[in-house]
Parts: C-alpha cells; structure tokens; sequence
C-alpha cells in the first residue's frame, strides 16, 4: 500500500501500481475446525505483528470477533452473514477500508491480512474477488482492492474428530479441502493416531501440505510459505467450481443473514444478566446431548455470578461439548450472554424456552 494515492478525472487510478501488493490469506474450515484458536495462536507470531484480520461470523450476533486476540493496535474488522452470498462485496469492502485508513494515517502500514470465514463458506465467491481474471470489479473500489491486494494462500481447518461425516453431507466442506494449499489437522491429540485417514484426504487434494496440529514440530509460520495463490495441482472441479461461481448473480441475491443453504439455520440467545455456574453446565448439556436434535455447532459467552468479570467460554459441535473455559476478563463493552446456535431443522422452541426459564430464574436470583 501507498500512502499517496491519485484519482483521474474519470475515477480511474492516476498513479502506477504499487510496487508490493499486500498478501491475503484466507482461513477456512467447517464449523467447529479450530480456526478461531489457529488464528489466536498465529496471531501470537512475531512475524505476525503488522497482520490484520478480518473474521466472518454466520448469523447476527457476532461471537467469535471478541474470541480473536488482535491487540489495542491492530486492524480488525467483522462482518456477519453467509458469507456465500455477501463474500464478494464484504471482503472487497473490508480490504478498501483497510487501505484507506493507511491513507488517512489511522494506522500504520500492514505486512499481510489473514481472512477467517465462516464455518460454513464455500471458498470460491472469496477467492474469485481477490484473484486475477475472478469476479469483475464493479467499481473504483473494486479496481483499488485489486492494485493492493493479492490473495497469497488458503489454509482449511480440519477437524478428524466431526470432519468425515461432514464431507457426507456439505459439499462446503469438500470445497475448503479442494481449494487448500495447507490442511491443518485439528484435533488428532482426541483420536487414535492409525485412525485419521491422511490417504483418503490426500487424494481429495494432492497439492496441498498437510499439518499435524498438536504434532511437536508444527510450524505455525510455514503455512505462509506461498506467495501467490495457484490453482496449480488442484482438484479439477476447483477451476469449475470459481466458473460457476463468477456466473451466479451474488449481488442480486437477497438473503437472510441466518440461513445458509436449505434447513441450516442460526438463532441467538441473549441475556443481559449472569446465570448461575450450574445453569450454564445445565443448559449446555440439555442442548448437545441430544444426538438428534440437528446441532451443526455451539459457540457461547455466558455471565457467571459466582466470577463476573471472568466469563465463561462454551463451544460444541455436533453433541460434543468441550470442555468450558474462562477468559479474564470480558472481550469487549457488551457483558450479557450471547449464544449462537447453528444447526439443521433444529427444534429452536424448546431451546428457547429452556433458556428463558433459566433467565427468569438468574433474574429473580439476581434482584433478590
């Protein structure tokens, strides 16, 4: 990026390209992959320090962007909604505003951007804006994001635990594994090491590199090993898939920020109180131990009375609960309960009510 920047009288850019374009990572993985905590960990790198971040969330309460340890001085930006159909618009936005605010000197110069999309993003709406002979540029905008940014590498998330009986049913899932120039292997230290199929995923995509994540010589770094995105070795569906996708109308395309697809679904949770440490245990397990009550994933921040300034942290996928954690302190001015639940044909009204009573009950508590 260039601190000066000339605009012609017909809106065209004035000045030559820049020398450097800044490099883009995308971060993907379905839905409970440990993306948020791969890039929590990345973000702890040195060589990450000048990194900005922009996170997707699915749905309309935002969880994972106070999840995110950016710092007081990085560029961090969220936006929320499928991201199938808003990536095109959204990342181009995010990447513009990013660039002008190096402009206007609000912040200092960035050496790369890491994007992390949703669970539940299909890849090649992002990586057609950002790439050469993708999506066509719809504006002056468009044509800024393009002189300055260049998409670098896409590394998925892989979760060996839930990721195989995804691949049966989200083609979503397919996609982020075929478009991966790295494949991060997530949660191998929960599962017999003979029983993760690396052949089988290998052969859904020969080019990538493969990455234990709990492996001890795990080099966070070397997931940025390439400098500009290729195409080279993929799956041949993966050209296609970008074709397809450039001949789809995504910006006619009127959504509800909460469905993704046919029967997936996001709903919220909110309460403006602090629930009892037993309710939380409570309602978590009630929610998860149904097996067939279509839960894809679970992320919550709960108020605790027994810690206020210490919140609680679940997560769940599938009906696997994970085990709660506290942050200490709160991420951000909002100190109510939010939770997100993502699922298919869910059963929200029961859910809902169970919540509700629990609330009822933290509030009468609460002013007694």
């Amino acid at each position: 990026m260039k601190r000066k920047n000339a605009v012609g009288p017909r809106g065209d850019s004035a000045v030559a390209p820049p020398a450097r374009t800044v490099p883009v990572t995308l971060l993907t993985g379905f839905l409970g992959a440990g993306k948020t905590t791969l890039l929590n960990a990345l973000l702890t790198e040195a060589a990450m320090r000048d990194a900005a971040v922009i996170v997707n969330e699915f749905g309309a309460v935002p969880i994972d962007h106070g999840l995110v340890r950016t710092g007081s001085e990085r560029y961090f930006r969220t936006t929320t909604g499928c991201i199938c159909c808003t990536a095109t618009s959204d990342i181009r936005t995010s990447l513009y505003e990013l660039h002008q605010a190096f402009l206007e000197g609000v912040m200092p110069e960035v050496s790369r951007v890491v994007i992390e999309t949703t669970g539940l993003a299909d890849p090649a709406p992002i990586i057609n804006s950002l790439i050469a002979g993708g999506t066509p540029a719809l504006g002056l905008r468009d044509h800024i994001v393009a002189r300055h940014f260049h998409l670098s590498g896409v590394v998925t998330a892989f979760d060996v635990v839930s990721g195989p009986a995804m691949l049966d049913s989200f083609i979503e899932g397919w996609k982020q594994l075929a478009f991966a120039d790295h494949i991060v292997l997530t949660k191998t230290d929960l599962v017999d090491a003979a029983a993760v199929d690396r052949e089988n995923l290998a052969d859904l995509n020969p080019a990538a590199s493969f990455h234990d994540r709990n492996a001890v010589d795990f080099d966070l770094m070397s997931l940025f090993a390439t400098s500009d995105y290729s195409l080279r070795g993929k799956p041949e569906d993966a050209p296609g898939w970008l074709a397809a996708d450039r001949l789809s109308l995504h910006a006619a395309h009127q959504h509800d920020i909460n469905r993704h697809g046919v029967g997936v679904e996001a709903f919220d949770l909110t309460f403006d109180g602090a629930f009892d440490p037993q309710a939380i245990v409570t309602f978590l397990e009630l929610v998860t131990s149904n097996v067939h009550s279509g839960l894809l994933r679970l992320k919550g921040i709960f108020g605790a009375t027994d810690d206020p300034e210490r919140p609680v942290i679940a997560h769940a996928v599938q009906h696997r609960l994970y085990p709660l954690t506290r942050l200490e302190r709160w991420p951000d001015g909002n100190r109510g309960t939010r939770i997100v639940l993502i699922g298919m044909e869910m059963p929200q009204q029961p859910i809902r009510a169970l919540f509700e009573t629990l609330a009822a009950q933290a509030g009468r508590k609460g002013r007694a």
